[in-house]
Parts: structure tokens; sequence; C-alpha cells
């Protein structure tokens, strides 16, 4: 252990956190070379151990081993994603690939799967409990799909694979990044017609951040959403949307076009090495929906239902714009302000009345709220623990038996930080040696200003990512492997979906959506009528989002990917979708970090719409039951939620709902039944 390094030491902070305010970049890189050395010795030991394999000296070893890479390697990530800067993206880009060396050194070596394959084959004779019989399948399936059942050619050409797509990963993602902190938009007063209040403070915040006068719009959602909302400038509008479908399409060192056809072949190739005919075949295997074409299905019994709705809205929207002497074709930069026109004249909603009432302080203690009317916990703000930016917020987690764990909230949009909105942890829970406490962090990216105000699906959003914090936090499992959100892909958005729905109630509206400057709530006609649009342009939604799901799906099933030009690929696919030409891909492959920052969404963006249906039809429970807090079924949820990867998914659902889930109330939910 290092004297100097923080990341070597013992750590002696409130609850064991990171000593954030001692950690500097050039810490990481012997740290990680400590912590990789440390890991080889640990798989050594047990690959050469002259014990008989046993669930103990093999399973649970590996469980032990590791600890100290995991530590920094969350930490690394973490502030990487978080924080940003050189020093942090250089190292990225070279230790990416140095780490999934490793990586696949502890996945392939020859030994320990041994071991792993002999326990696997007697696993009806070993007496284990069920998440130990789980994690002994889910082991040696680890194994075999990172191809430690092939030849020592093809191991090493998987390591390879490994190596190169890392340094891909990490690029694709930097190049996005390099895309949103170069462009702005700067405005003066001249240009800021049609500009609620809430927005011009975003862009004045912007601006200063990027010390020019005047007002900027940038390229975080949280900005370029509302522009695209409010602006009555066309030509702003058209200039500020081209921009954001741009990223990662400059020609230059930042371009991810060349990027995606050699991830894709390298995954391609792997899926191959394993015996899948594609890498769509691949992942698929091992998800809740098993295959290419129970995914399809899905997708497809959206996909045209959202069409018919969408040019319905397009058609109403087209009425409206003629009125008011629009001419000519809605263009994809005009159907986000003649949305909220028609919103407005159709429900006499107004996004700039309503966002005065969702101050990001009263949302954020909404969800701390509902959790505790759920589950029981409690959060306890701490300006005791020592943090990475001034933005950070830190709370305690606490229930009737004690402590829980931490909670950090990283609201704002910030030069460095990624876009979007995450969640992460620097620590899982666990109880294999001792009781660890997990300690979760949410990231969001909203407009800084005083005070921070929200749109609807923000505070949407904001739930969203609390429902995955939660998952984290309430995790009750004896094995890291199996911690929080460790579970298959199609399965992790549920925790996260389904809390969104309390965000909606009435209720949590009347108590939690209070006028930043009267604090009177939001006033009940105005709340029905939010609630009444909820359906209110779902079939744009729809099809920009299943759009990106089925090209994620076409992507990954091509036969020959390293053939494919990206620019040609999306246009063929396009029209052979009949994708309506006024809605664009929510995500364009050049910047879907999604599937190419990483793999973690490649043949998966289909999830999202997958634990809808869970989520639409597991909230179902508590109306069946007349009490969105109803007490029994909230048990059954956290019950879910602390199970992490112990059981089967659809095990744990039908423990929870008591059938498995119907596609009906999702389709109920986007409007999209008699579409």
């Amino acid at each position: 252990m290092s004297e100097t390094n923080p990341l070597l030491s013992a750590w002696d902070t409130p609850f064991g956190l990171p000593p954030f305010d001692r950690i500097r970049p050039e810490h990481f890189a012997p740290a990680f070379e400590a912590a990789m050395a440390e890991n080889l010795e640990e798989i050594a030991a047990i690959g050469t151990d002259p014990a008989a394999p046993g669930f103990a000296n093999t399973i649970e070893a590996l469980e032990r081993s590791g600890r100290a890479l995991a530590r920094v390697s969350l930490v690394f990530s973490n502030l990487v994603y978080s924080f940003g800067g050189a020093d942090l993206e250089a190292l990225d880009r070279e230790m990416s690939p140095r780490l999934a060396q490793h990586g696949m050194r502890v996945a392939l070596n020859p030994q320990v799967f041994a071991r792993v394959r002999a326990l696997h084959e007697r696993r009806e004779e070993l007496n284990l409990e069920e998440d130990q019989r789980r994690l002994l399948e889910r082991t040696h399936l680890g194994f075999v799909r990172s191809g430690a059942a092939l030849d020592e050619a093809a191991r090493a050409r998987m390591t390879a694979i490994s190596e190169r797509l890392a340094v891909l990963h990490t690029q694709f993602g930097q190049n996005v990044l390099h895309d949103e902190n170069e462009w702005h938009m700067a405005l003066e007063e001249g240009d800021l017609e049609g500009l609620p209040a809430f927005l011009r403070d975003g862009m004045a915040a912007a601006a200063t951040e990027r010390g020019i006068p005047g007002y900027a719009v940038t390229l975080s959602r949280s900005l370029i959403e509302p522009f695209l909302t409010f602006s009555a400038r066309r030509d702003l509008r058209e200039r500020a949307y081209k921009a954001w479908i741009a990223r990662g399409t400059h020609p230059g060192e930042h371009d991810n076009r060349p990027l995606i056809p050699e991830i894709l072949a390298l995954r391609a190739e792997r899926a191959r090495l394993l015996g899948y005919e594609t890498y769509a075949a691949f992942r698929l295997a091992d998800t809740m929906a098993g295959s290419a074409t129970a995914v399809q299905g899905l997708l497809a019994e959206v996909w045209e239902p959202a069409k018919k709705k969408a040019a319905a809205e397009r058609d109403h929207l087209l009425a409206l714009a003629r009125r008011e002497g629009f001419e000519g074709d809605i263009a994809p930069w005009d159907w986000r302000f003649l949305a909220e026109r028609v919103r407005l004249a159709d429900y006499a909603l107004d996004e700039a009345e309503l966002k005065p009432f969702f101050v990001f302080d009263n949302i954020q203690r909404a969800a701390f709220d509902t959790a505790t009317r759920l589950f029981g916990v409690t959060f306890t703000p701490r300006d005791d623990v020592p943090l990475y930016h001034p933005d950070v917020r830190a709370y305690e987690v606490r229930d009737a038996e004690g402590h829980v764990g931490v909670f950090l909230a990283d609201p704002y949009a910030r030069s460095g930080k990624r876009s979007g909105a995450w969640m992460s942890s620097y620590r899982d829970q666990e109880d294999l040696d001792a009781p660890v406490s997990p300690v979760i962090v949410n990231n969001n990216n909203f407009a800084k200003s005083e005070p921070v105000l929200l749109s609807f699906d923000d505070a949407e959003t904001l739930f969203h990512e609390f429902g995955h914090a939660l998952h984290g936090l309430l995790s009750r499992v004896r094995y890291p492997a199996q911690s929080g959100t460790s579970v298959r892909r199609d399965f992790v958005e549920l925790p996260s979906q389904i809390y969104e729905h309390w965000m909606a109630l009435p209720e949590t509206l009347r108590r939690y959506a209070l006028h930043h400057r009267t604090g009177e709530p939001l006033p009940e006609a105005l709340s029905e009528r939010l609630l009444s649009a909820r359906n209110f342009n779902q079939g744009f939604a729809t099809v920009e989002y299943t759009s990106s799901a089925l090209i994620d799906m076409a992507l990954h099933g091509h036969p020959d990917p390293a053939s494919i030009d990206i620019d040609r690929f999306e246009a063929d696919f396009l029209t052979e979708m009949g994708m309506p030409a006024e809605i664009g891909f929510r995500h364009r492959p050049a910047h879907f970090q999604h599937l190419f920052a990483g793999s973690g969404y490649a043949a998966g963006y289909y999830s999202y719409m997958w634990a809808e249906v869970l989520d639409a039809d597991g909230f179902d429970a508590f109306t069946e039951a007349g009490d969105p807090f109803d007490p029994a079924t909230a048990a059954r949820l956290r019950t879910l939620l602390s199970a992490g990867d112990t059981r089967d998914p659809m095990e744990l659902y039908v423990a929870f709902r008591g059938r498995e889930p119907s596609t009906a109330a999702l389709l109920r939910n986007r409007g999209l039944v008699a579409a």
C-alpha cells in the first residue's frame, strides 16, 4: 500500500468515500499498475490452487479478486464522464486497451476456466443455495462468452478484438464530447424572440461559462431541445438542429463515421468465433428477449401504429401552421416548435407556464420522499464528505435498520462533462465477508441558472435516474457480481422506468410542483391539463425512439458490417422503414454513444421499450391495489429491487406481479391502441 497515492491507501473518509480532495490525475496510472498486478496474482493463485475445485476456493475466490482494481476503475471511469479534462481523457485513451487486455487475461485464464467448468459440470451435486447456483451458472457463462472455451489461436484473437474495441469505444465517445464542447451559437437580444425567461437565463449562464457576451445555445440537451421548442426564428432553429445532428460527422480526426464499420466488424467477428451468425444473435442470446425475432416483434408491434399516429400529429401541426401563414413542408427543426403551439392551443398547456413550478430542489425532494413512502428510506444531506465538484451534493441513506448507503447528486451541465443522464456507482453493495454499503451517483445535465427550473420531461428524467439509483442502493446480495444493476440489459431499465410513474401522480404535483417565486402549488386545472396531455406528441416520440432501436438491430444484424458506408446505410434505412421526413432519429449512428462509446446497449437499445412493457404492466399492480403507495405492493417491488441478479429476471417479475407481463399497458400509455 502506498503512503502517497490516495487510490492505493486506506480511505478514512466518512462512509469510506473516495478522497476526492486528494486524488489527482497522476495518481491513476500507478494505481492501475499496482491493482492489475495484484489482480493477476490473485487469479494465478486460484488457477494453481492444489486443492480440488470447490465453490469457495474458485467461485468465491473469484468474487474476492480484483477489488483494488475495481475501486480504482470505478473512481476513474466516473471522473472521466462527470469531470472530464484533457489529463483524464488522455489517460482514458492510454488505459482503455490495457484494461481490456488485462480483462481478457483474467477471462481467458485456462486454469481458472478449467476449475469453473469442472464445478459447472458437477453443479447438481454441490448442494448450493439459490444465489450460489445462479452465480456459478453466470460465472461459467461469462467465461464461455468471453472465449475461454475456444482454442489458443481464437482466444488470442478475442483478446486483440477486445483491445481494439476499447480504443475505438473511447475514441468514439471523446469525439462526440469534442463536438459538443466545440460548438455554440452566440445570440444577442434581437435573436431571442419566443424564448422564455428560464431559457434565456440558461443561455446567459452558458455564455458566461464559455467566456462570451450575451447568450449561447450549446449542444447540451437541456438547452438545445427547449431552444428548438420555443425559438420563433426558424433560421436559428435550423442552424441549431443541424449542429445537433451533425455531432460525430465532421471530416477529420474527430469523425466517427469511419469508426462504426470497424466496431461493427470486430463485434461480428467476435460473435462468429463464439458460434453465432451475427453480433445481435450473440448479444440477445443472454437477454430476457432471447432472440432478434422477439425484439423485432416488439418493435414491429409499435412501429406502424406509431407512424400512423405521427402522421395524424403532423397533419394537425400543419393545419395550425397554415393558419399562421407557414408555407412548404414541416422540417425536423420545426416539429418541436409547432408541437408546442398545438399543445398550447389544444390543451392550453404552455411549457413556459409550467416550468416555473418545477424547481430542481423540489423535484429532487419529491424523488427522495417518494422513496421514503415506498421503501422506508431517508436521505440526509452530508456536508462533511469530500466531493469532486462544487455542483455535487451528498446524502446519507438510512432505513429502519440503519445505514443503507450514500447517494451523490451531480445535476448540472458543464464543460467537460458528458451529455445525457446516467446512474453509476463508486462502490457496489455486497456482503461476502462483511457488509459493504453502496455509493451511488446520479448525473444529469440540467441548465444551471437561478433558480434551476425543469421541464416536466426533465423531472421524469430525474425520477428515471433515481430509480436506477434505488436499484443500487436497495441491493441486498451476498456476492459483488450480483449487486444492484448487475442484471440483464433488458431488465435493468425496469426500476428506472417504473419509478417515473410517481412523478406524474396528482398528489406529487400538488405537493412538489411549487412556483419558484410564490410557492403556490401547480393549479389543479393546469395539473389536469398536463396529465391529460401526456399522450400528446407520442407518435413523434415513439417514432424517434423506435427508429433508433431498429437501426441498432439492423447494424448489428448486418451480414458484412465492414462493407457499410454509414451515410448510405442510414439514408437507405430511413427510406426502407418509411421514416417520416419531419422526424429524425433520437440518436444518429455517428453520435449514438449507447451503441459505440461502449458495448453496453449494442444490439440492446430496444431494452428501454422492453422494460416499458414491464414498467407499464408493473405499475398497474399499484393501480389495481387502489393506492400508488400500497404497502404490500411496494414491499414486493423492494424485493425485486433488492434481489440484483440472484434470480432469473422473469421469475423476479412474476413474483412481484403475479403473472408475466402484457404489452397492453404500454400501447395504452403511449396512446397507440387506436392509432
